[in-house]
């Protein structure tokens, strides 16, 4: 719950910046899923860079407020470690393969293509059961609880702590591990206010006739969109300072923590 305030008073500070961060990242992440069969491992290359780039606006906003920022701020840590992020990247992607083929081993396979089956011509799409719905959940569960520990925090300190990228892996997973409580309550904290209330309130103004259910219901994909997405990011970024800086006690751009080392 702090990181998620300390997240939003983050957000006040700049928010035309972090929003058009986000949304060129929702964007550059549509466009590679477009580009079949090579789109989504780019993405997955290059997430280490772009994930830096947000936490470097968060940091230079933390640091020297809105109006001080200049471009050469968002690539502190890129032009050095370049090399070190994409290498990071290639270890991101062959864990998700890894996986993701150990999780399709262990669980019934599903194909999420398939998932919405097209219907005859002129009549709607073929809705999944809820056992296939349930299924796929947990697909996408165990995944993301295999591979998001890993790399919550290992892109910042790839980053701004030049550690290499099995090094930076390990010791994300070990804060990760050491802090879970925390990350607990972020996640149910996140997920209700990202996905359980708008899909709530998306149902509810559904229900309203014409126009204006269908305003309200742009109005929160809008207000998810360009200001609760930015939030995670920050929020991601204050836990970082709560981890790995404030334990630490350095500059958060300069050294090897120890805090986890």
């Amino acid at each position: 719950l702090f990181w998620l305030a300390g997240g939003f008073l983050l957000y006040r500070r700049n928010p035309p910046l972090l929003s058009m961060l986000t949304f060129a990242n929702m964007l550059l992440a549509l466009m590679c899923s477009l580009l079949q069969p090579f789109g989504p491992f780019l993405l997955v290359l290059g997430s280490p860079l772009i994930i830096a780039l947000i936490a470097n606006a968060c940091a230079a906003i933390a640091e020297y407020g809105p109006l001080q920022l200049s471009p050469l701020m968002l690539l502190r840590g890129l032009r050095e470690h370049a090399r070190l992020l994409l290498r990071l990247g290639v270890v991101q992607m062959a864990c998700l393969i890894l996986v993701t083929l150990l999780v399709d081993a262990v669980l019934p396979d599903i194909d999420p293509a398939a998932l919405l089956k097209p219907g005859s011509p002129g009549q709607p799409p073929v809705l999944p059961d809820t056992r296939q719905l349930g299924t796929l959940l947990l697909h996408l569960i165990l995944v993301a609880l295999a591979v998001l520990p890993a790399f919550w925090f290992a892109p910042l300190l790839t980053a701004w702590h030049g550690i290499n990228p099995v090094k930076s892996v390990f010791f994300s997973l070990i804060a990760v591990w050491r802090n879970w409580r925390a990350f607990l309550v972020y996640v149910l904290a996140a997920g209700t206010l990202v996905l359980l209330i708008p899909a709530l309130l998306m149902a509810l103004f559904s229900l309203l006739p014409g126009f204006l259910g269908s305003l309200l219901g742009t109005a929160v994909q809008l207000l998810v969109l360009l200001m609760l997405a930015p939030m995670l990011a920050t929020g991601a970024y204050c836990s970082y300072r709560e981890i790995i800086v404030r334990h630490d006690g350095n500059d958060p751009r300069r050294g090897e923590p120890r805090a986890i080392a």
